[in-house]
């Protein structure tokens, strides 16, 4: 029910329009002092950027659809993993075991589940080949969501990101280089974790140092596959440093987060409540990865300080502003370049 005029607040709840036009106006004013509190200051104004900057790309969309993909390549290249194992360590049961349980240490919790969902391929010969061949050729969206996201976060116009074959190869890239690596980097991490050369807790700490030198060198890595030529791995290493400290922390907070998500999720979905645990820990890592990008894209094109409340814009949104109408433009001009306008004969009504 609209508020009559009156002189002060009723009994109802209402209130005069001039008490809330001052109740209005002191928020404003403080947002203003908070908005002009961290520009001054780099410390403030940094996180604010990276924020601000992360929603402006949608990357929480972006990592929906990195973890989606994620999803739907797990199962086949665990099913690849498992078939190369059983065919290099025939004879070799305790090493299957081993190099299994890294490759599933990532997935806390459900690392078990997964490896009793996941069978062998049966066939021989040729027809494994084929098989192999067209499973890693399938698994390659998660790479290519991957390669998407990271050059939309830098504001990279499709003109001049790698194209097929390029974008492809680089995909194979990363899911051969990074996955392999992240069950290496768990295997040396286990390997340290056990040398009884250094007293008290010297090795968990050594397995630590290993884990996060490692983590870095991957995360370097796959950016730099990800990422158009024009990025430097200057430009780089900031996210990298980053996320495999995020990764580490998630390694030993991961159990309790998959825990509450699959009781959450039990009672509900059942057996489905697996698939939810792993897909809101693949969002979790993605969302949390494209954060370290996008300080590394803030601090690359100095895109601080932002204002909290526009107008007035600082030169900064207008510099932010101006690498996203370059990408569009690009997509604009690609268009019609190539005839992208619509000549087709329209059909009378």
């Amino acid at each position: 029910m609209a508020c009559p005029d009156a002189v002060r607040i009723r009994r109802d709840g209402c209130a005069e329009a001039g008490y809330v036009f001052l109740a209005m106006d002191k928020v404003r004013r403080i947002i203003r002092a908070v908005d002009a509190l961290q520009q001054r200051h780099a410390w403030l104004a940094v996180p604010i950027a990276v924020w601000k900057k992360f929603g402006d790309d949608q990357a929480g969309n972006l990592a929906a659809l990195i973890a989606y993909s994620a999803l739907v390549a797990i199962f086949p290249l665990l099913l690849l993993l498992l078939t190369v194992v059983d065919i290099v360590f025939k004879n070799d049961p305790a090493r299957q075991k081993k190099v299994v349980e890294y490759a599933l240490a990532n997935y806390p919790v459900i690392g078990s589940d997964l490896q009793n969902s996941i069978g062998h391929l049966n066939q021989t010969g040729i027809a494994l080949v084929v098989a192999v061949i067209g499973i890693f050729i399938g698994a390659l969206g998660v790479s290519n969501s991957v390669q998407n996201a990271l050059n939309s976060v830098w504001e990279i116009p499709f003109s001049r990101r790698p194209r097929f074959p390029w974008s492809w190869l680089r995909s194979a890239a990363l899911i051969i280089v990074i996955g392999l690596g992240f069950i290496v980097t768990t295997a040396l991490s286990v390997v340290a974790a056990s040398v009884h050369v250094l007293p008290g807790a010297g090795p968990k700490v050594l397995a630590l140092a290993v884990s996060l030198m490692l983590n870095f060198g991957l995360f370097w890595l796959g950016f730099r596959l990800g990422t158009a030529s024009e990025i430097t791995w200057r430009q780089l290493w900031p996210g990298a440093a980053i996320s495999a400290v995020v990764w580490q922390i998630l390694q030993y907070f991961g159990t309790s987060f998959i825990s509450r998500q699959l009781a959450h999720s039990t009672p509900l979905y059942g057996t489905f409540a697996l698939v939810l645990g792993l897909i809101a820990w693949l969002y979790l890592q993605a969302q949390l990865t494209l954060y370290a990008v996008e300080i590394n894209v803030v601090r690359a094109y100095r895109l601080w300080p932002r204002s909290l409340a526009p107008p007035p814009y600082t030169e900064q949104d207008r510099h932010a502003f101006r690498l996203y109408v370059e990408k569009r433009q690009d997509q604009h001009d690609i268009a019609v370049g190539a005839g992208g306008e619509d000549n087709r004969e329209k059909t009378p009504d």
